[in-house]
């Protein structure tokens, strides 16, 4: 925003600043992804949520009671047309540290992907393998994704639709190779807030030409459908959410998480939340 805002449009914008500031903040209280003296890598795309994500990370900074450091990762991963000065210019702008990580990925994604398939769940690998090693080279013990509220229920129903699998993203992860631990400080965001923000704020977006089109994207065919739920039914995407968040595993038929098998020896079958004994394979479920 410029100083010729209109005084109704600052009022808008700072409400809106405010609601994903909380937001950010509780979802850092509640799963703990913050602790004093981390270094955070944080993945920016030069896409709306990543621009948000640091926008909002680097306000809190400067209010909380804890020291963390923060540092944006582009991964140039040699797109034709890629405006690579795009991220640098507005970082050296804002007066953020940061480097670019140079990976030829859109070639092997190119040569491997099938002609008339989907580039992105190849590409999407490709980038994170990426990006986890380049977060030890620069010593940071946290990286930070921009996936927000609307990117976990969709991968909810991605999973339930086409895996076969109750399963979506969680607010916090280690990776499989327990070298890092990966965090969504949007978790709790909305995505409509952050197109607002972002709109309002004036990003340099930078849009993703790697897959072209792909107008049949599974994860494009459940976005849809979400919508039309939230417009026909508003407050049903915060339940699917609050649903994420409220798991009975006695409830449901996972006998790895759940011991039917014993039930007439005396096991308790609540339908609230697991015991102490079931809640690290229930973590897994959001792996």
């Amino acid at each position: 925003m410029n100083d010729a805002t209109l005084p109704k449009d600052r009022t808008r914008f700072n409400k809106m600043q405010k609601r994903l500031r909380r937001e950010v903040g509780q979802a850092i209280a509640d799963y703990n992804m913050i602790s004093d003296g981390d270094k955070i890598m944080v993945c920016m795309s030069g896409g709306k949520d990543s621009y948000t994500m640091l926008e909002i990370l680097r306000n809190l900074q400067v209010s909380a009671p804890i020291k963390f450091d923060l540092v944006a990762v582009n991964m140039d991963q040699k797109q034709p047309g890629f405006p690579e000065h795009v991220l640098p210019e507005y970082l050296e702008k804002q007066g953020v540290e940061y480097y670019v990580l140079e990976k030829d990925t859109y070639s092997i994604v190119k040569e491997k992907t099938p002609e008339g398939k989907t580039t992105c769940a190849l590409c999407s690998r490709l980038r994170r393998g990426s990006l986890y090693g380049f977060a030890e080279e620069i010593g940071a013990n946290k990286i930070a994704l921009g996936h927000h509220r609307d990117d976990i229920i969709e991968t909810l129903f991605l999973n339930m639709f086409y895996g076969g699998k109750l399963k979506a993203m969680p607010p916090k992860l280690r990776s499989d190779d327990g070298k890092n631990v990966v965090i969504r400080p949007l978790a709790y965001c909305r995505e409509k807030d952050i197109e607002q923000f972002s709109e309002m704020k004036g990003f340099p977006i930078i849009p993703c030409n790697l897959c072209g089109s792909q107008e049949n994207l599974q994860r494009q065919v459940i976005k849809e459908m979400l919508q039309g739920w939230d417009a026909k039914n508003p407050g049903r995407i915060e339940s699917i959410f609050s649903a994420v968040q409220n798991v009975a595993p006695s409830q449901l038929a996972d006998t790895k998480l759940f011991d039917f098998a014993n039930l007439e020896k005396g096991q308790v079958q609540s339908s609230g939340k697991p015991n102490a004994a079931h809640l690290l394979d229930l973590v897994n479920i959001f792996h």
